[in-house]
């Protein structure tokens, strides 16, 4: 019994719980005006609530032909249609039998694939998404100009430049190519170079011999700080100069071979004694005749072929009378140095000895005698350290008088 204002529970189908909802019945199809019945109890559900129980009869139960019209086919056990019903009932799906299984199992066989109705019509291509379509649809992209800025910080587009800085950067180039072509033709016109100016530099050292005094060339005292051993100072007085001359006799046989491809132009040289008057030490300047290719490459052979270390290339000293050194002979020499120079026509050279006329048996070079650990008698007593003092210092009283040095003595 159900109470008042309570919404009747609808009703299911037989065997499941899923509720059965009605359906209004249609007007009946007879001719003539259809007169509605009294309401009639729906029928009882099909067995499946997912879908309709008749399928639809329009446009498939219409007479063909002009004949009569069709009842629907509907499935054995399902309700006819009342009446009371206004629409069509959709086609139901045949289920498959449920009892029907696989063979020798209880799962349910698979169900038979129900072929379409008809052959499916075939796409037609959007002709929009064609190529060869005469509009083309895709959005059509263009890019701006990119722009700079110019001094007032005023954009500008980047190709181009504007007109008065172009006729500016035009006028600083031709004022900077003709300022470049005048100096150059000037330069050409004045015979003022670079290389005219270190080969002037190169002329004037070879003619020192007779421009410069020679008290410049030779100082009468000369003061050598830090060029004793063990780093003391030495103070040196000349003693004596030769007369300027040619280099006939001024050197031994194989020396004299040695320096004869740069020739002889003008020799000078003066001897000198420490303050203690116990050595003795001729210092020699030989102003060639060759250019500085010639006098490279003789650097470069003495540098090579060590013959600045050769004992039968040892200087003969220059012995004055009524000196220290009047007894200061070819036996007494003890060590010595010899220096080509590159950037003057000039080889400087020193030789040393005792002032007392000792002779000795193994001369040593200054190079080796001045080395920390030297045993023999010449670098015991500091001759090496004299002949290299003394050659050092009158090659910078040599520079002085070129001008700015571009090579430093050793």
């Amino acid at each position: 019994m159900t109470a008042v204002g309570a919404r009747p529970r609808p009703r299911t189908a037989a065997g499941t719980g899923t509720p059965r909802v009605p359906v209004p019945a249609p007007a009946t199809r007879a001719s003539g005006s259809a007169t509605p019945g009294p309401p009639t109890p729906p029928p009882p559900p099909s067995p499946s609530a997912r879908f309709p129980d008749a399928a639809p009869t329009v446009g498939r139960d219409a007479p063909r032909g002009g004949g009569a019209a069709q009842a629907p086919s509907r499935r054995p056990g399902a309700p006819a249609q009342t009446p009371t019903e206004t629409t069509a009932r959709l086609r139901p799906i045949p289920a498959a039998p449920e009892a029907e299984t696989a063979a020798g199992t209880d799962v349910p066989a698979p169900r038979a694939a129900v072929p379409p109705s008809g052959p499916a019509a075939p796409r037609t291509p959007d002709p929009a998404l064609s190529w060869s379509t005469p509009h083309d649809p895709r959005p059509l992209v263009s890019f701006g100009e990119p722009e700079g800025y110019d001094g007032l910080a005023r954009p500008r587009p980047l190709g181009g430049r504007p007109r008065p800085q172009a006729v500016a950067a035009a006028v600083c180039l031709v004022l900077g190519v003709g300022l470049l072509t005048g100096a150059v033709t000037g330069s050409w016109l004045a015979g003022d170079s670079g290389d005219d100016g270190a080969r002037s530099a190169y002329t004037e050292a070879g003619d020192l011999w007779h421009s410069v005094p020679v008290d410049q060339l030779f100082p009468p005292t000369l003061l050598g700080k830090g060029a004793g051993p063990g780093g003391a100072d030495r103070t040196w007085t000349r003693v004596a100069v030769a007369p300027d001359g040619d280099c006939v006799g001024a050197f031994d046989r194989l020396l004299a071979k040695a320096l004869d491809p740069v020739g002889c132009s003008r020799l000078l040289r003066a001897t000198y004694t420490d303050a203690t008057q116990s050595y003795v030490t001729t210092v020699g300047l030989l102003f060639t005749k060759a250019d500085a290719a010639a006098m490279t490459a003789l650097a470069d052979r003495f540098e090579k072929q060590g013959l600045g270390r050769r004992e039968d290339l040892m200087p003969l000293p220059y012995a004055a009378k009524d000196t220290v050194a009047a007894g200061f002979g070819a036996p007494q020499r003890a060590s010595w140095t010899v220096s080509v120079l590159t950037d003057a026509p000039v080889v400087v050279y020193a030789v040393s000895g005792w002032a007392d006329g000792r002779t000795v048996d193994e001369p040593e070079p200054a190079e080796e005698a001045v080395e920390s650990g030297a045993a023999s008698a010449p670098a015991q007593a500091g001759l090496g350290h004299e002949a290299k003092g003394l050659a050092d210092r009158v090659e910078r009283a040599l520079r002085k008088n070129i001008g700015t040095p571009t090579e430093h003595p050793s």
